[in-house]
């Protein structure tokens, strides 16, 4: 089936390859180092840290913006083998995945857009270029090289740039540290599943290494419901195959100069069954063949850090550059390509004058360009943005971080947004009362901007302007019993305009629409052994020239998990995933109603166990959407339902 995209507007009839996902710089790459800092899970004796609102290492308490911390324990204790299912539980966040392992994903993030969300690995922009919208693809990311996932909420293009409208999704890779360690771990399950990861990693002297080879394989993923299907017609399975290497470098020359490195290479193919037109009544039914999707990224960064005056002043200087093409071929239609580079320049510097006080400062330069088949195009548009921030601690009760950042785009010129972040934590009951307030935007895609497709009499428009958005929030969390209960609530309200939206004939800056909801929690830590988290997101996304609910937007989100250590070799988790019903798009059978078909709401339950032989060998085991639920997220996508899987993990 052919993914369906996920946007504001209606579907744009000239993007062949819609439900494109997710998630450029133009802003910071900070830190691989920055990041590779921290490497601790979060615990009640380690303070949460968090890089992303503020581009600097900073305790979660002083933080007003929204932030969930997903660390290499919680992918291991739960199991995730994939990004899409690492974030399924963030809260004011929702995946749409076209199916099972490898399918298109797009990730909603306080029911923005799905190209709203600026995409970060290592400080490295992934967002694709070639992409029609401008997003990234989630479903081609393997969580096994990853320490540690930052999903923060809000717009924030003061400093991070274009793309920033709903939030950032910052991943950071494991950094070697200490001895030598060698991992290999070995999974097998349902759906013909068998995924192995190699890695290892360490320091010495003044040098760190980590190499990590990745490979998931899905051979047998129902994805077409059967109701789509012709009576006595076969199911063709998707298959799914990726292999990811990465590497992280770094050497600490002196204590005032620093080198780093990040590597990412992933190739994978997905055989899918796409759509079959009748030429007759133009409705569209599962195609007998199935397409094949290969899909290529590479993306590098290096960096050079410098130290001065006992690091009160601290130097970043790097270069990003990022590779993507995906090739699609469908039985009897032609083979499509399309390629998309960026080059990146940046430069930022952290200054810390007087206690409490940090200063960043920074600039960057982007070039974007995109090759693509049919239509032959090619392309490209090139960002420079300079920012500065300010972030205050006072008596460490009061926070404030305020940034502003300038962008000139040789395609639509000057843009200037800015955020102002305050929070407090009052004295006694220790809450803490946090707001922000920022504006963010998108830029125009290549695609948007230049190609043509004149057999159908419909052209790029050079003269967009970008997607603009002002939103704020506003909360409080609540610790107790020194901070083994906290609880929490956050409202948020967002207005985008000058959306870019499909006309006749080309595109115009005619949409807009609102976004507002709450997001709430609760955690408690019953003992050191047994620890519970509780999320619940409530959210309205509208279109405001008609009135009408965002498409894949779902108003209600709750989720709950559970981790036990009933003894010390062994941990269980349970997660409870509930999604309410929201509006979708597709009605195979009936297009006059597809874009007010209501989708069904779903709730799956997913187990894992795990149990730590020695210090060198454990064994694990987990349930997938435990009983069997049959649901479609999007309609006309079969989720998977419940697959158990099994595998050993050694480590030297």
């Amino acid at each position: 089936m052919v993914p369906v995209q996920c946007a504001f507007a209606p579907i744009r009839s000239m993007e062949r390859f819609g439900l494109s996902l997710l998630l450029s710089s133009s802003t910071l790459a900070f830190a691989t180092s920055a990041f590779s800092q921290q490497s601790a899970s979060p615990s009640v004796d380690l303070p949460t840290i968090v890089i992303s609102a503020t581009g600097v290492p900073t305790p979660a308490k002083e933080i007003a913006n929204s932030v969930t911390v997903i660390t290499a324990q919680d992918i291991e204790d739960q199991q995730r083998q994939t990004a899409p299912d690492a974030l399924a539980t963030a809260p004011g966040l929702n995946i749409v995945q076209t199916g099972g392992p490898g399918g298109q994903t797009s990730v909603f993030l306080r029911g923005t857009n799905s190209n709203h969300v600026k995409v970060l690995i290592d400080g490295i922009d992934v967002a694709d270029p070639s992409n029609p919208n401008g997003s990234f693809d989630f479903g081609q990311l393997l969580t096994g090289d990853i320490e540690r996932i930052e999903v923060l909420r809000g717009p924030q293009s003061g400093l991070y740039g274009s793309d920033a409208i709903g939030g950032v999704i910052s991943v950071v890779t494991k950094k070697g540290e200490g001895p030598f360690k060698a991992t290999a771990t070995i999974e097998g399950g349902s759906f013909g599943t068998l995924n192995q990861k190699l890695g290892f990693s360490g320091s010495q002297s003044i040098f760190n290494y980590a190499f990590n080879l990745l490979h998931y394989r899905s051979t047998e993923t129902p994805v077409t419901p059967s109701n789509e299907l012709e009576p006595g017609e076969r199911r063709n399975n998707d298959s799914y195959d990726n292999i990811t290497a990465s590497t992280k470098l770094g050497a600490d020359i002196n204590e005032n100069l620093s080198l780093n490195y990040v590597g990412r290479y992933t190739s994978s193919s997905l055989h899918f069954t796409g759509d079959s037109f009748d030429d007759n009544s133009f409705l569209s039914f599962p195609s007998p063949s199935q397409s094949l999707q290969l899909v290529h990224q590479h993306f590098m960064r290096g960096e050079v850090v410098t130290s001065f005056f006992d690091g009160r002043l601290r130097n970043y200087a790097g270069v990003n550059y990022s590779d993507t093409w995906n090739l699609n071929a469908t039985p009897g239609s032609d083979t499509t390509l399309n390629a998309g580079k960026r080059l990146k320049y940046d430069w930022r510097s952290v200054i810390t004058p007087l206690p409490g006080q940090t200063v960043v400062l920074g600039a960057d330069q982007q070039t974007d360009s995109l090759w693509q088949s049919d239509p032959q195009t090619n392309a490209r548009q090139r960002d420079t943005g300079l920012y500065a921030e300010l972030q205050s601690n006072l008596y460490d009760r009061v926070f404030m971080v305020s940034n502003i950042r300038h962008d000139d785009n040789d395609t639509f010129g000057e843009h200037v947004t800015y955020r102002l972040a305050p929070a407090v934590i009052l004295p006694v009951t220790e809450t803490k009362l946090k707001a922000s307030y920022g504006t963010g935007f998108k830029a125009p895609t290549l695609s948007e901007l230049y190609v043509n497709f004149p057999a159908f009499f419909f052209f790029g428009n050079p003269n967009l302007k970008p997607e603009d958005s002002k939103g704020y929030d506003i909360g409080f969390e609540q610790p107790i019993a020194g901070d083994r209960f906290r609880f929490g609530a956050t409202y948020f309200h967002n207005n985008i305009t000058n959306l870019i939206e499909s006309t006749a004939t080309s595109y115009e800056n005619i949409g807009q629409a609102k976004t507002w909801g709450v997001e709430s929690f609760a955690q408690w830590t019953v003992i050191d052994r047994l620890k519970f988290r509780a999320d619940y997101t409530y959210t309205r996304a509208i279109d405001e020239q008609t009135g009408l609910d965002l498409q894949r937007r779902p108003r209600n989100k709750g989720s709950l998990t559970a981790i036990w250590t009933p003894i010390d070799p062994s941990t269980l988790s349970a997660t409870l995933l509930a999604v309410g019903s929201w509006v979708d798009n597709f009605d195979r059978n009936n297009p006059n109603t597809a874009p007010n078909m209501k989708a069904p709401g779903y709730s799956v339950v997913n187990v894992a166990a795990t149990y730590k032989i020695d210090a060198h060998a454990s064994l694990f085991a987990r349930a997938d959407n435990l009983f069997n639920l049959h649901y479609e997220d999007p309609l006309g996508f079969l989720r998977p339902g419940i697959g158990v899987y099994g595998g050993m993990r050694l480590t030297y």
